[in-house]
Formats: C-alpha cells, sequence, structure tokens
C-alpha cells in the first residue's frame, strides 16, 4: 500500500488552495510550533514571517498568546538553561549566548543566568571532566590537562574554573590508577 506523503510544517498553502485568513493562519502556526516545546517569542515571529504572515497581525497574535501565557519568553529562558545545563553541561557563558541567538533580551538573560547557583555550576563542571578523563588515559599529563580544560572551555567555562576543576579531577584520577587493586 503506497504511503502518505505530508507535506513539511513550514510549506506555504497550496496556491490552488484560496488564501485562509491571516490570523487563522498565524494561530495555527503558533499552536503547532509551541506543540513540541516552549519557543522564543522571536523564534515565533519568524515563523509567522516565513510564512507571509502580516507583521502587525504578527504582532497582535503573539501579544495574546503572551497574554494568556503561551509565549514567555522568561520561562521559556529557564527551561531552555535547565535542559541544557543538565544534558550538555553548558556553563553560563555559553548559555547566554545561545539564549541570545534565540532572540531572548538581555535583560531576561541575565536575570535566568543569575539564578545559576556557582556551586550547580562547577559540579556540572566536574561531570564532565569525569566523563572525558577516561578517554585520555595513557597520555601525557599535559595533555590531559589540555584536552579536558579545552572541552570546558568550548562549552562556556571560564578558564580559571576549567583549570581548577581539571587540576582537582586529574589528580584524583591519576591517583586511582596508581592505587593497586586488592
Amino acid at each position: 500500500m503506497p504511503r502518505a506523503v505530508s507535506k513539511p510544517r513550514d510549506e506555504p498553502a497550496d496556491p490552488e488552495v484560496p488564501d485562509e485568513d491571516p490570523e487563522a493562519v498565524g494561530r495555527k502556526i503558533l499552536l503547532r510550533r509551541l506543540t513540541d516545546l516552549p519557543r522564543s517569542r522571536a523564534e515565533l515571529a519568524e515563523a509567522l514571517a516565513k510564512r507571509d504572515v502580516p507583521k502587525q497581525m504578527a504582532a497582535r497574535l503573539l501579544d495574546r498568546f503572551e497574554e494568556v501565557g503561551l509565549v514567555d519568553d522568561e520561562a521559556f529562558a529557564r527551561t531552555w538553561v535547565q535542559t541544557r545545563m543538565g544534558n550538555k553541561g553548558l556553563a553560563r557563558r555559553a548559555l547566554g549566548a545561545e539564549l541570545r541567538r534565540k532572540g531572548v533580551a538581555d535583560d531576561v538573560v541575565r536575570t535566568v543566568l543569575d539564578e545559576i547557583d556557582g556551586d550547580d555550576e562547577v559540579e556540572a563542571a566536574r561531570r564532565l571532566v569525569r566523563r572525558k578523563l577516561p578517554s585520555t588515559r595513557g597520555l601525557d599529563t599535559q595533555v590531559r590537562m589540555r584536552r579536558v580544560a579545552g572541552m570546558l572551555g568550548r562549552k562556556g567555562y571560564p578558564p580559571g574554573l576549567a583549570l581548577q576543576v581539571v587540576r582537582e579531577e586529574l589528580g584524583a584520577d591519576e591517583m586511582l590508577v596508581e592505587e593497586p587493586l586488592d
């Protein structure tokens, strides 16, 4: 039996079908985009613009969705930070850059990032280092240190914190390897 072919989500409406009401189209787009996961207002505005929803109509729809709590950049940013810090181990700097790319306002980004506990950030760095260190066993200590600190740097950790955590965890790892097994 042949499989039904569905059109991509953001594909323009069929030219043979009469134009739908732009407000209805905009509402459908917003609801569909918000079904999967929370999104920033800027991401939603971009989706509306791609479907040629007039700017004034898009602004009205987004304002209404904000009023009813379906669009909330601060809640989106908090969820993003929790998810990306938990799953990817990203530091404040990397999280801030991602949120800004998503169109979240600087004041909202600062507010959400200020809520991150410094101890949580250090612990996230430790988890990353502990995961990475076993793959570097057998290499020179300086090479191990550079590789692991570089990984933390790419995830947005400041150099001082990265080196401190790497030194501590590297020392613990090397002591673990040197201890004879009973």
